[in-house]
């Protein structure tokens, strides 16, 4: 993909380089998405459709590691470039770890960074940060993109949070989803309002796959929840 519209999820709390980062990437042709914090970060992640992330190491809240890690659990193909002042070897081989597909050192030059992100987009697998929008749930059918759930003649509408919520649980089904990540990729934050909030949605949620036995919606305690499906 050499495509110069690819869509660039940029991470980076230092507001004047993130400003001159963007605007640079924007006058080569890219459209870019700025985030200031992790916690901010993973929820445009999760709002957006992006083709890269580039992700400042030192990040309030949720530092640029464990934002690609929680990113890599949502899609495990995207691009992934880190950008740091720090340049020791072990804090590279814990970026690639983390699901990094490269490295740059600040300070560096727009020159340098439009070539990174150009070699890695041209080797990227075709589609590969294509995000699935339609899923089947036993004898459900689960469109995202429009927000309903049929079963039979039966169509069920979502709300958005209800949409991104069973999204999220379809695309890890029979997997556990831990509640951190949802909350923050569904709300940008993991306090204890928003947790109530999870819990609600997710008692309306399972009320609407009732109607299939095979289906449930478990909790596994202190870690999240799993969509399984018997076989």
């Amino acid at each position: 993909m050499t495509d110069k519209k690819a869509t660039l999820l940029l991470v980076e709390d230092d507001m004047n380089l993130g400003f001159v980062v963007q605007d640079n990437l924007k006058m080569s042709g890219y459209k870019v998405v700025l985030a200031t914090d992790g916690k901010q970060g993973l929820k445009q992640f999760n709002e957006g459709k992006f083709d890269m992330c580039l992700l400042d190491v030192m990040l309030p809240h949720k530092d640029g590691f464990s934002l690609a890690e929680d990113i890599r659990k949502a899609n495990a193909e995207i691009p992934i470039i880190f950008l740091t002042a720090k340049s020791m070897t072990e804090d590279k081989i814990k970026g690639f770890r983390s699901g990094g597909d490269d490295y740059i050192t600040k300070p560096f030059s727009t020159e340098e960074l439009l070539l990174r992100i150009e070699a890695i987009l041209k080797r990227s697998k075709p589609g590969r940060s294509v995000q699935k929008d339609h899923f089947a749930i036993g004898n459900y059918s689960f469109d995202a993109s429009n927000y309903t759930l049929k079963l039979g003649g039966t169509e069920q509408r979502l709300t958005k949070k209800e949409s991104e919520i069973l999204k999220l649980l379809c695309a890890h089904i029979n997997e556990v989803l831990p509640r951190e990540l949802v909350l923050n990729m569904i709300w940008g934050d993991d306090n204890y309002f928003n947790g109530r909030s999870l819990d609600v949605f997710l008692s309306k949620i399972r009320k609407y796959l009732k109607d299939d036995p095979s289906v449930s919606i478990t909790n596994v305690h202190g870690v999240g929840f799993r969509l399984q499906v018997a076989s």
